[in-house]
């Protein structure tokens, strides 16, 4: 007789976590949340709902009060600045709202950057990343210094240099913030397609369209406490 398939085992999994900043209410209370691999997970909810609090602890850029942090397998909430940075490097893509890319580098540069800070040689750090810039449309601007490109190309750099050491999990903050419609539209819609292929999401959003668009799970914020986890499908971006 056949055995019904082992679901795998969570890439997330937070049990009850406090963090707190000062004497008032906690910035996150009590928050427990599993995410599988594969998965495409936003996290929604106004200003100082806790959101940054939660990407900050899964990302080990912040600790916890007490419960525990665990991704893929490593106890997050238990390492020290060193672990912390090889779990980062690792483990984690970040995409941020305002790109952070060195100016001063080219496009390719800045991509290459994290394989080269992890130790991969030179040729094969910028196989992969000419590999990547093709793949997410921007190999003709490899060249080009990011200042010179648009909102949501940029963001594809961004995006490429989070992948570049083949993290499991790309965590993504508010990535359209600062783009406009169309640019967002584009990178919701890039989002979905790298998810489409087995990529770990997880959006940090205030944008309730981005969220339907390239994720299937919504979880909403409030007050530091998850007040809501559903599933729905993704919808085209339009």
């Amino acid at each position: 007789m056949d055995r019904p398939p082992v679901a795998a085992a969570p890439l997330i999994e937070l049990r009850d976590v406090v963090r707190r900043y000062d004497s008032g209410p906690p910035a996150l209370s009590e928050a427990s949340l599993t995410v599988r691999p594969g998965e495409a997970v936003a996290v929604l909810g106004p200003s100082g709902s806790g959101k940054s609090t939660l990407l900050n602890l899964i990302a080990g850029l912040d600790r916890p009060d007490s419960g525990a942090v665990t991704v893929a397998g490593v106890r997050v909430d238990r390492l020290g600045e060193a672990g912390a940075a090889r779990y980062r490097r690792a483990t984690i893509g970040m995409v941020f709202q305002f790109f952070h890319l060195l100016d001063d580098l080219t496009v390719a540069e800045n991509v290459v950057l994290p394989a080269r800070l992890a130790g991969l040689g030179r040729r094969e750090a910028r196989r992969r990343a000419d590999t990547l810039l093709e793949s997410l449309g921007i190999a003709r601007h490899a060249a080009t210094h990011p200042a010179l490109l648009s909102g949501g190309e940029r963001q594809r750099v961004a995006v490429a240099r989070a992948l570049m050491n083949r993290p499991p999990l790309l965590l993504a903050d508010e990535p359209t913030g600062a783009l406009d419609s169309a640019a967002g539209d584009e990178v919701g819609r890039l989002l979905k397609e790298l998810n489409d292929e087995g990529q770990t999401l997880l959006v940090v959003t205030h944008d309730e369209a981005l969220a339907g668009a390239c994720t299937r799970r919504t979880i909403r914020l409030a007050d530091g406490r998850i007040t809501s986890d559903v599933d729905s499908p993704a919808e085209p971006v339009r």
